[in-house]
């Protein structure tokens, strides 16, 4: 069993905090914002935006295992954090200065490997911080301040590029990167349990092996979920750009941005409240079906509406299941990952499944719609929104502490490391007990 450890200080809090609000800047590159500034400015055609852009997703996505593992072995978290966000800075920066395209090429795969490593960065600090009891509450935190600085970015870089123009949206997120890594700097090292932080069941307990990770039941049926449920998502507001570009030319781009700003307002606000139904004793898996049964309702309303105000109002659904998903996935996978220290890797596991059914939402979408119309595109991504909920509801079990988790506590019992309880002598809990694996 871990020994004891000391509870977070004001001081950590505060800079994980500080740094998901600017990691929301960060942890995707300069995303969209590369097509606006490449077509722009640079005047590139549409096939080189879209391949220098596919150079980002394929990199990140080649990286996140990798990234996973070394995050899991590797004590120096925050050095790992702060080193892939200077690595941003510098591939963001070279971008604006050298627009070339082997240059813009080269810096955008060295900006999506670097970018893999900051999520399971992330969750490894907050969790070797808080502990596993902790993490629901804390992960809301998380995502609430992510989306919030996802927000203020959007806002930032609109007035700023409006009057500097549009190599500042690559200094910008420059300097949101070199500010993460000093943040992360202010979080004491020692403060940092390492053996939770990777979910090992004690300090001297190896990791599970990669092969076994694999053939685990649950994450593998927690896997297929989350490629489902970007499968019926992804696509949807992309479509719905579509339908606004076609039906009302010159008023999508406004309607574009405030889908944006009502769904990352809706997400702050419903990642806060997950984590006070988490704390409230919710099953991870109720929360979750809650976010799934949003989505299909998302799909078939869109199907009905074209209208920019009509977007507007169904794309606030998008902050409900997409707020939920940010907290309760990363949830599920350290309560899967439990004693296998192995936490990191199956974040990384995630976001792989994430961008897998990104993709395929896309190439599904946009093929239906081209031969069939909008409203049967978004009528099959509601279907497979469906499909999601279906598959969760009848394969996944609840992965939380059961409710009478503290009454057997009081009893001489203790949540044990492989899903079970098992029974330990009687004792006076520390004052930060909770930090030790449940």
């Amino acid at each position: 069993m871990p020994s004891p450890s000391i509870s977070p200080s004001r001081r950590s809090q505060i800079a994980l905090d500080w740094l998901n609000f600017l990691m929301a800047d960060v942890r995707d590159g300069v995303g969209p914002y590369l097509a606006v500034f490449l077509k722009g400015q640079e005047h590139w055609p549409a096939g080189a935006i879209g391949a220098a852009m596919a150079m980002n997703n394929v990199a990140t996505a080649l990286a996140l295992i990798p990234a996973g593992l070394l995050v899991d072995a590797l004590r120096c978290k925050r050095l790992l954090f702060g080193g892939a966000g200077l690595f941003v800075a510098f591939s963001a920066a070279l971008i604006a200065l050298l627009p070339h395209p082997a240059i813009v090429f080269t810096a955008e795969a060295a900006l999506g490997a670097a970018a893999a490593f900051l999520p399971p960065a992330l969750v490894g600090i907050s969790l070797g911080l808080v502990g596993p009891r902790a993490l629901p509450a804390r992960i809301s935190r998380n995502e609430g301040f992510n989306h919030a600085g996802n927000l203020a970015g959007a806002l930032v870089i609109g007035v700023v590029t409006r009057f500097a123009g549009l190599p500042w949206i690559f200094y910008l997120a420059c300097g949101y990167a070199i500010a993460s890594a000093v943040v992360v700097a202010l979080i004491p090292a020692r403060e940092i349990d390492y053996d939770v932080a990777r979910g090992a069941a004690g300090p001297h307990y190896p990791a599970l092996p990669l092969s076994s990770l694999l053939w685990r039941r649950d994450l593998m049926v927690f896997l297929i979920s989350v490629t489902l449920f970007h499968l019926g998502n992804a696509a949807m507001l992309p479509l719905a750009g579509q339908v606004l570009a076609a039906t009302h030319p010159g008023s999508d781009a406004a309607a574009m941005s405030a889908c944006i700003i009502v769904a990352q307002a809706v997400m702050v606000v419903v990642a806060l409240v997950v984590g006070r139904m988490v704390a409230r004793g919710w099953g991870r898996k109720t929360i979750f079906l809650i976010g799934l049964a949003v989505l299909p309702l998302r799909g078939v309303l869109f199907s009905l509406v074209s209208s920019p105000l009509g977007v507007v109002a169904v794309q606030a659904l998008d902050g409900i299941g997409a707020g939920i998903f940010g907290v309760i996935a990363i949830v599920i996978a350290a309560d899967l990952m439990r004693g296998t220290g192995r936490v990191n890797v199956a974040q990384g596991l995630v976001a792989l499944a994430t961008g897998l059914g990104g993709g395929a939402s896309n190439l599904l979408a946009g093929e239906i719609a081209q031969h069939f119309g909008y409203p049967a595109g978004f009528l099959a991504l509601a279907g497979a929104a469906m499909l999601a909920l279906v598959f969760f509801a009848l394969f996944m079990r609840e992965t939380g502490p059961p409710k009478n988790v503290m009454a057997q506590r009081e009893m001489g019992q203790e949540w044990g490391g492989a899903g079970r309880i098992v029974a330990i002598a009687p004792v006076q809990p520390a004052p930060h007990d909770d930090r030790t694996a449940p």
